[in-house]
């Protein structure tokens, strides 16, 4: 499949296209150069358009993110967020053994991006800020995603899903509000005003 396939299919058919993700041969480069790299590259850039090249209009008052700082905060958003996914992915793979599953880095690699990819896409929506609400819904509907591919990938139970998926999804918020307020600080230090 395509990256263009793998993202429509895990995006609205997640439970028929999780066995077919999990049972792939894949490697942290592979998935990171085609995939996880190019989807999550969607959002920064998509803000990067709408915050700095068409701007915001708060109230009839027309607000741009300075281009160099606008830049700034979608590298480092980018970057940072390339970093959470694999920290989490690594997370998941720690976690699963103790919910009978198997310990796999690619594996929960797989896990996590895939289960992104809904958001990946959304993402798109922040060219126009006040649809970034979008994004929010996106993320509750990857919540269920991810749910879906715990067992295929990491081999956790039926049983079990619902705890670890739980446990997953407070340690990646953990990870990402950490992250925001990291780009919130490199932001603030170089004079960017507006969020991710």
């Amino acid at each position: 499949m395509t990256i263009t396939e793998k993202a429509v299919a895990i995006s609205t058919k997640p439970k028929e296209t999780w066995p077919a993700v999990a049972a792939e041969q894949e490697t942290v480069q592979s998935l990171f150069a085609g995939y996880i790299m190019p989807l999550a590259a969607i959002g920064p850039i998509a803000s990067f358009i709408g915050l700095s090249l068409i701007g915001v209009n708060v109230f009839g008052i027309s607000y741009r993110v300075p281009v160099a700082n606008g830049l700034v905060n979608a590298v480092v958003t980018y970057i940072l967020g390339l970093v959470g996914c694999y920290v989490s992915a690594m997370i998941a793979s720690e976690l699963a053994p103790n919910f009978g599953g198997s310990k796999n880095v690619v594996q929960g690699l797989k896990l996590v991006a895939y289960a992104s990819t809904p958001v990946w896409i959304a993402s798109v929506v922040q060219i126009f800020p006040p649809l970034a609400i979008i994004v929010l819904i996106a993320g509750l509907y990857s919540l269920y995603v991810l749910y879906l591919g715990v067992t295929p990938t990491m081999n956790v139970g039926a049983d079990k899903q619902v705890v670890y998926t739980l446990i997953l999804i407070v340690v990646t918020v953990v990870i990402f509000v950490i992250i925001g307020a990291v780009v919130a600080a490199l932001r603030g230090a170089a004079g960017v005003g507006i969020g991710m």
